[in-house]
């Protein structure tokens, strides 16, 4: 009976709203009459200090978690299992919405039915799916990205609709054939893809307010859009955003960028002077650091229970 007792609470504790765990919905961002800017992140960390600043929602860089986990580039290369275990982790530690990359869904389609299926059991709360070849690669390099045909892509699409079990779970259609094909193929697939049951689209490349303006013309759906960090996508003003219907807009590359060159200064500074001296002040305290962690809660929970233990 103590020990059920001690369970109990255990539930109780944990449902309070500082560790939630229902994932809240993508839809009022996809589907919602403004502009969100969401941060791409990559681990846990990085994940809770873009909550703690404020974001409502955050993104998942494959790119990013490739570089994270295997320090290796966006080649294809990080698998579907590994991406969903380290999504699921992250997702664990945030009371915002998580919306991943899913790659190509990871192969044909009954690839994409397990992806969609994994990725929603785990607390995800959405998806965007490219309709490059798999392996695929990242969609910024300067070579042409191949990409499958339109009608391998809605089986794929159509798939990945029926594989959710519920609609909240949002689904983005991301199309990578602007590369190879051109704006109006790129467009006419997005569109295409949202007749196959997609929430969103995203045309990989359309990058200036003439291009976006184009693809909303043609989509009329919700859009979502890259960032970046350089122009011409850094030009992209919300009021510009909200004025073709894109109702997300992922900075994709805000932390890994970030992370390099900081990183790259304080441990050159080490290498080069024995002490970090010259870069102090561009690091956090040790408090800071455990402030996002919530360490003090953490200790309160242990505290709880050993106290309780030790009273029954």
């Amino acid at each position: 009976m103590v020990y059920i007792a001690i369970l109990r609470r255990f539930e109780l504790f944990f449902m309070t709203p500082t560790f939630h765990k229902a994932p809240q919905s993508l839809r009022p961002f996809i589907y919602g009459n403004s502009l969100t800017r969401i941060p791409c992140v990559y681990d846990g960390l990085s994940a809770r200090i873009a909550e703690q600043v404020g974001f409502p929602a955050i993104a998942f860089s494959g790119n990013a978690v490739s570089a994270s986990l295997l320090g290796l580039p966006d080649l294809g290369i990080l698998g579907m299992h590994e991406s969903v275990q380290h999504a699921s982790r992250v997702a664990q530690s945030l009371s915002v919405p998580l919306l991943c990359d899913a790659d190509t869904g990871y192969g044909g389609v009954m690839n994409v039915i397990r992806t969609v299926r994994e990725y929603e059991a785990f607390g995800i709360a959405g998806i965007y799916i490219e309709d490059q070849v798999t392996p695929k690669r990242c969609g910024l390099l300067p070579d042409g990205i191949p990409v499958i045909t339109k009608q391998e892509q809605l089986i794929k699409l159509k798939a990945a609709v029926e594989a959710r079990q519920s609609k909240e779970f949002m689904i983005i259609a991301r199309t990578d054939a602007k590369s190879m094909f051109g704006l109006e193929e790129a467009t006419l697939r997005a569109r295409s893809y949202i007749e196959a049951g997609a929430d969103a689209a995203l045309v990989m490349g359309a990058c200036t307010p003439q291009e976006l303006k184009y693809v909303a013309s043609i989509v009329k759906a919700p859009l979502v859009t890259v960032i970046q960090e350089t122009p011409p996508t850094t030009e992209l003003t919300d009021e510009l955003l909200n004025e073709v219907g894109c109702t997300l807009a992922m900075h994709a590359g805000i932390a890994r960028y970030a992370v390099v060159r900081a990183l790259k200064d304080v441990f050159s500074a080490l290498h080069k002077d024995g002490s970090t001296s010259s870069v102090r002040s561009k690091m956090a305290s040790f408090d800071e650091y455990n402030q996002v962690l919530d360490l003090k809660r953490w200790l309160e929970i242990e505290d709880h229970y050993l106290n309780n233990q030790a009273k029954d």
